[in-house]
């Protein structure tokens, strides 16, 4: 069997992401280990790879975790980058709008009447519809995807309405969130990016 290793101790996000990419790009292996020691990017490269048909596995060794990606079906083939990031809809599907958030609040000087008029802004985003795409998280807005956050139950409805919630995998690890992440998938920079270039409209907040 062709394994494949890659070294990416070190590398933060999207780094590890990007190094699988193109080693099935290039090599297609049946199979490839990976070894990171960031959390985010345990779940981002365990994510594209079950995306791209390999059969994932982990463990924890000390500081660090080793993935196992094992070709599923026999024949090896580079990845689809059309499953990573999340899929994207086809032409003739109206606007893809992407919501943008950068804070758990919402403008500048009091927190506790930005956090008012968070919960608000949230819970009036099932009024743009269909063309609501994608909701994207970084920094202290990943807060608002955490346990114990008021915003879960009308995300989780976005979510099974079909808008893709997208969660910084490095801002939960920064604010120690990783593990209480209720709504959404971990994402990655390269996952951000590319939502706003295809995005046809982007509401900042």
């Amino acid at each position: 069997m062709n394994v494949k290793t890659l070294d990416c101790k070190g590398m933060t996000c999207p780094q590890p992401l990007m190094e699988c990419r193109k080693c099935l790009e290039a090599e297609a292996p049946e199979a490839l280990d990976v070894l990171v020691d960031d959390e985010a990017a345990l779940e981002n490269v365990s994510r594209y790879l079950k995306s791209s048909g390999f059969g994932v596995t982990s463990s924890k060794e000390g500081a660090r975790w080793a993935i196992r990606a094992r070709r599923e079906g026999g024949q090896a083939a580079p990845a689809d980058p059309a499953d990573f990031p999340c899929p994207v809809p086809g032409s003739g599907q109206g606007q893809r709008i992407v919501v943008f958030l950068t804070s758990d609040v919402v403008g500048r000087g009091d927190d506790g009447l930005g956090a008012k008029l968070m919960l608000n802004f949230i819970k009036t985003l099932p009024e743009l519809g269909s063309e609501l795409w994608r909701i994207v998280m970084v920094n202290a807005a990943v807060k608002l995807a955490a346990e114990g956050s008021p915003h879960i139950e009308t995300l989780r409805a976005l979510e099974a309405a079909g808008v893709s919630i997208l969660v910084c995998g490095t801002c939960l690890e920064f604010y120690g969130l990783m593990q209480q992440r209720a709504v959404g998938q971990t994402t990655n920079m390269l996952d951000v990016v590319t939502s706003l270039q295809l995005a046809s409209k982007v509401i900042d907040i």
